[in-house]
């Protein structure tokens, strides 16, 4: 009997064991899952961008964009000028080449233009990489190997477009660097971005340099526009439509330019034409507000970028809003979940890696509908080598990439108004004009790159706060357009628009 007795103490002991430490684990798990979600939900009160925060943005925007245009340095948006007074409209006849670089590969184009009715009646486009050793060569091993791809692409045109040796073509050149700009065909290189880092090209002129390339090598060309590549999107959607009035590159970067009357650009009265318009290319990376919702995440990303606080605290717009630094966000957040919570089982490590979590991969999960959420699985374990993870985290990370793509959308939207409401497109009659409210008249905004053309919620959500800022009124008349390859076909149109021909 003692020994009976003995063995069922022992039993009861080691089951209430069992029991306290299957309690206490059951209590450590609820606990992380609380930790993880309050983070969540910190972030989410953090990121939140109610219509009234949007609407503070867009008058902050605004008058951003008046004070740039007052005086330069005056503002924390350049509002460089572009010299370009006119736009393609339709009627441009002819044929007229574009060349592209923007990065480690150039694009060369020719689009052949009928005229009114006839519009774009064809166009051909060719892509190059750019050897590594050239990047970081002279610039004339650059603009020599250019040119020479140029001539090749015009020498083997079979479509019975090839240029007579006595007519000069006119090239629209998409130079998407920082440039100061001349003239409309002219501008001086302020500084290699995107891994190009050829020193004595700085401080030169671009198109002079591509000039004297495809001199040297017979081909009878010359440029015609210098344009960066939301100046050649707007010269595309002004084509289609000439109610388009701005244009928004959305995609690795982003920036925005607009059509502007002259009467308005205070810091160059005197040197600008009598047409009474003139497109600003806004640089809108460097816009800075204390109505921007920044948190610790952003503060991070900032502090570890090597391009820390450069244009006047790029924390803005840039790494708030464009495809490059969506996904870095993303992950900063799921680092600190793991790194508080335990709530990824596996050894997070990777997460600790600056950029490896693309905002592609972002796009994929925050989109993915499969009832277990299949492609998130796949992407943590496929990419961060993070497997196992309960169906409940995979949703709580969907919802991480919704806050963050969210206010990122939701900002872009406030940018856009903005612009609108310093031209007084918005209802309101502009900015510092004295003019009273006015009547809405339809606005189009052409809308390049694929965060907003390939991420379907990221345009879902633009298009939701665009409506919502501008009210029932106003937001029938503002559309947002589609505009794609206006860095290529808008810079030949430019180039029809500017032709020595006409």
């Amino acid at each position: 009997g003692r020994v009976g007795l003995g063995l069922a103490v022992g039993c009861a002991v080691v089951t209430c064991a069992i029991a306290a430490a299957l309690v206490s684990r059951s209590v450590r798990r609820r606990w992380r899952w609380g930790q993880a979600v309050a983070l969540v939900r910190e972030l989410e009160e953090a990121c939140d961008t109610p219509v009234g925060r949007l609407r503070q943005v867009v008058d902050a925007m605004a008058v951003e964009m008046h004070a740039g245009l007052a005086s330069d340095g005056g503002s924390k948006l350049k509002m460089l000028l572009t010299f370009i007074d006119s736009l393609p409209d339709g009627t441009e006849e002819g044929t007229y080449y574009a060349l592209d670089l923007g990065g480690t590969n150039f694009r060369v184009l020719r689009v052949q233009l009928g005229g009114k009715g006839s519009m774009i009646l064809s166009h051909k486009v060719e892509s190059q990489p750019i050897p590594q050793k050239l990047m970081t060569g002279t610039s004339e091993e650059l603009f020599n190997f250019i040119a020479s791809i140029l001539k090749r692409f015009v020498q083997s045109d079979n479509d019975g477009f090839q240029q007579l040796p006595d007519v000069r073509k006119d090239l629209g050149f998409t130079f998407s660097f920082p440039v100061k700009q001349l003239s409309i065909s002219s501008g001086v290189l302020i500084k290699w971005t995107k891994g190009f880092s050829i020193e004595d090209a700085v401080g030169k002129e671009i198109a002079q340099c591509l000039n004297e390339a495809m001199t040297k090598i017979g081909l009878n060309m010359r440029v015609a526009a210098l344009v960066n590549n939301t100046v050649g999107t707007l010269a595309l959607g002004h084509y289609n439509d000439e109610d388009t009035v701005a244009a928004v590159i959305i995609g690795t970067g982003t920036n925005a330019c607009y059509l502007e009357r002259t009467d308005a650009i205070i810091k160059c009265q005197g040197r600008l034409t009598n047409s009474g318009a003139m497109v600003v290319n806004m640089e809108w990376g460097n816009f800075w507000s204390s109505h921007l919702p920044r948190t610790s995440y952003d503060i991070a990303l900032d502090d570890e970028s090597p391009n820390r606080n450069e244009q006047a605290r790029i924390t803005g717009f840039e790494k708030m809003i464009s495809g490059m630094y969506l996904g870095d966000i993303v992950r900063r957040v799921l680092h600190r979940m793991a790194e508080e919570s335990d709530i990824l089982l596996d050894p997070a490590k990777n997460l600790s890696v600056p950029f490896i979590l693309r905002t592609p991969l972002i796009a994929s999960m925050h989109e993915d509908d499969s009832p277990d959420l299949a492609e998130v699985g796949r992407v943590l374990e496929e990419h961060l080598k993070i497997s196992r993870v309960p169906l409940k985290v995979r949703r709580l990370i969907v919802r991480v990439c919704d806050i963050v793509t969210r206010r990122a959308a939701r900002l872009a939207a406030a940018g856009i108004v903005g612009m609108l409401k310093k031209t007084g497109r918005d209802g309101s009659g502009g900015v510092a004009s004295g003019r009273t409210r006015s009547k809405p008249r339809r606005t189009v905004v052409a809308v390049e790159g694929g965060l907003y053309i390939g991420y379907t919620l990221f345009k879902q959500y633009l298009n939701e706060a665009v409506r919502e800022i501008l009210g029932d009124e106003v937001a029938p008349y503002v559309l947002l357009k589609v505009s794609e390859d206006g860095s290529g076909i808008g810079a030949a149109l430019l180039a029809a628009v500017y032709s020595s021909d006409r």
